[in-house]
């Protein structure tokens, strides 16, 4: 019996498939080969060790798969890795040498290799019918190798034509290829990060890019100067693929190392400190020229319920080039729904901006949007209110202040609502001096140069102060001489106008206004207007037009403050006002942490 349970009887040279004896030289020829092929498997013997307890298993699976052909039966063992057998038209002498070559690679036990040798043996056997019958005891060993007849071109054509179909049919041979050899070379891994290699992996998309005009230079400087510490580019790779490949690993955001966090402290810090967080090395990382950009707007609605359908024109000038850093929006006569207007404020500047503080005294509304990146410079935010009205209830006339610190300057935000009337003049001074007396701010905040403070003036307790609103001053002059300079055309001289104006006046005189400065107007009067259109008012009162609205600006230093526009917004057409803005650039100082 064979280690598959087959009966394997020796060939005898005598008899051939079909009874006839078999000629001499046959019987010479095949004599000659089963003591060659005894020798090599004595050779082979040693391979078949390592995989017979694996054909044991697999033996054993067998029997069971007989016994019970319905039971469900686990996944075959894994076959021991090995070659197949190729063509059946080999030579002995090529198989033997190919054998011995791959000897460690090809499984003697293999079913799927060995098995058609033995069953070609058992199918020569039952078709001469002598192989039980004889009783001969086996001579050969349980691995034997296959008959002569399976290595010649004639015996193969016999056997497949004498084969029995009722016996198993020979398993095909697994053909195994050979492993793929590189054509090439691979490139050479440089351990610098600046490598060809390692710049495509690290290669980012280009959403992730900084938007600026600058170029490749002047963004791998930005980013460097942007990162949240300066120390954290002490133990980066200088290159600017390195860069670029830290910032899109985690997001468009710079990393924070903890370690960074835990050497820096947000309450105690000096100016020179390089840990302050409001100190000169962060100042200079965010402003490397010291200069914070401020939009001011000024508008009086009139008290209309119905808001503009947008408001792109009065916070986003299209000539403009960039948006600032801090909108600061003042309302006189403002709509009853305070919340839809900061709504539609917020909706108009986008989720760059959040609102920093919001105040109103009245109808007076008084609003503050700064970066959403910035707001972590800025200071607690105190506001105050004064009415100038003789009964303190009526809250139409009067100003909303709102003070902060940003880094280490100060700054005072006010507006106001003065007394109407052409010949009100007196009035409205009166109305000045007593906001300026009455406005309790700062109260918490520190005075940033308390020795160019006084107690009578809230103006001299911040380092810069924008002062805009409705100052009603009108011009000393009749309507038809105003309105022949404006027929003049768009862009003509308003000075022979402002000569004659009453605010440019009483600030020349020093009584109202003390220390205040306001750019050039190169605008046509914002008052007063038919609503809808550009025709100034028609009703029988036929008032002159006038620079009503007005934005005036006050430093402690010298050129802290610069004028970049001043103009008024003729396209919002929704009150008798047209509204002014003023985009300025203010000089900004380092801070404590304090």
């Amino acid at each position: 019996m064979s280690e598959h349970g087959d009966s394997i009887v020796p060939f005898d040279p005598t008899e051939l498939r079909s009874g006839e004896p078999a000629s001499k030289t046959d019987i010479t020829v095949l004599s000659v080969d089963l003591r060659t092929e005894k020798s090599n498997q004595e050779e082979l013997k040693d391979i078949k060790k390592p995989y017979e307890g694996t054909s044991l298993l697999q033996d054993e699976h067998n029997k069971d798969a007989k016994l019970s052909p319905f039971k469900p039966q686990p996944p075959s063992l894994p076959k021991p890795v090995g070659l197949g057998m190729g063509g059946k038209n080999i030579s002995f002498e090529e198989k033997v040498r190919g054998r011995r070559l791959r000897n460690s690679q090809e499984s003697l036990t293999d079913p799927g290799e060995t098995g058609s040798s033995t069953d070609s043996l058992k199918e020569d056997t039952s078709s001469n019918g002598q192989g039980l019958a004889s009783g001969r005891p086996l001579d050969l060993p349980p691995m034997e190798t296959p008959p002569f007849r399976i290595r010649t071109c004639s015996f193969s054509e016999t056997d497949s034509e004498h084969s029995d179909p009722n016996k198993e049919r020979l398993k095909p041979s697994r053909i195994i290829l050979s492993p793929l050899q590189p054509s090439g070379t691979y490139p050479p891994l440089e351990d610098s990060a600046a490598s060809t290699s390692l710049r495509t992996t690290n290669r980012i998309d280009r959403d992730c890019l900084d938007y600026s005009v600058m170029g490749r230079r002047g963004r791998s400087e930005r980013l460097q100067r942007n990162l949240s510490d300066s120390r954290l580019l002490d133990t980066m790779v200088s290159d600017s693929a390195s860069v670029h490949s830290m910032k899109s690993t985690y997001s468009v955001l710079n990393p924070i190392r903890p370690r960074d966090v835990r050497n820096r402290s947000f309450l105690e810090g000096s100016v020179l400190g390089n840990g302050a967080l409001l100190g000169a090395e962060e100042l200079d990382r965010y402003f490397p020229e010291r200069r914070l950009g401020v939009y001011v707007a000024t508008w009086n609605m009139q008290g209309e319920k119905g808001l503009p359908y947008n408001l792109d024109d009065l916070l986003l000038p299209a000539d403009t080039d960039f948006a600032q850093d801090v909108y600061v929006i003042g309302v006189q006569e403002g709509c009853p729904d305070r919340r839809e207007w900061e709504i539609r404020l917020q909706e108009t500047l986008g989720p760059y901006y959040v609102m920093l503080y919001a105040a109103a005294h009245g109808v007076l509304y008084l609003t503050i949007f700064v970066r959403r990146d910035l707001i972590w410079f800025c200071s607690e935010v105190e506001h105050a209110t004064v009415t100038t009205r003789i009964i303190s209830q009526i809250k139409t006339k009067g100003a909303v202040g709102i003070g902060f610190t940003f880094f280490g300057t100060s700054f005072l935000f006010i507006t106001s609502h003065f007394t109407s009337g052409d010949s009100k003049v007196y009035e409205r001074i009166l109305d000045y001096n007593k906001i300026i007396e009455a406005l309790a701010l700062p109260r918490n905040l520190p005075d940033t140069n308390p020795y160019r403070s006084t107690t009578s003036d809230v103006t001299t307790r911040f380092d810069e102060v924008f002062w805009f609103g409705d100052f009603n001053f009108r011009l000393n002059k009749e309507r038809g001489e105003v309105e022949a300079i404006l027929n003049q055309g768009v862009g003509a001289d308003m000075s022979p106008l402002l000569q004659h104006d009453q605010l440019l006046k009483e600030m020349k005189e020093g009584s109202i206004f003390k220390g205040f400065q306001e750019a050039a107007i190169q605008f046509p009067p914002t008052y007063k207007f038919d609503i809808g259109c550009d025709v100034y008012d028609t009703t029988t009162k036929q008032r002159t037009p006038s620079y009503t609205d007005r934005i005036l600006y006050r430093n402690r230093q010298a050129d802290d403050i610069k004028v970049v526009k001043y103009t008024s917004c003729s396209s919002i057409k929704t009150s008798d006002h047209r509204p002014v803005i003023g985009m300025f650039q203010v000089k900004l100082r380092p801070g404590r942490d304090k």
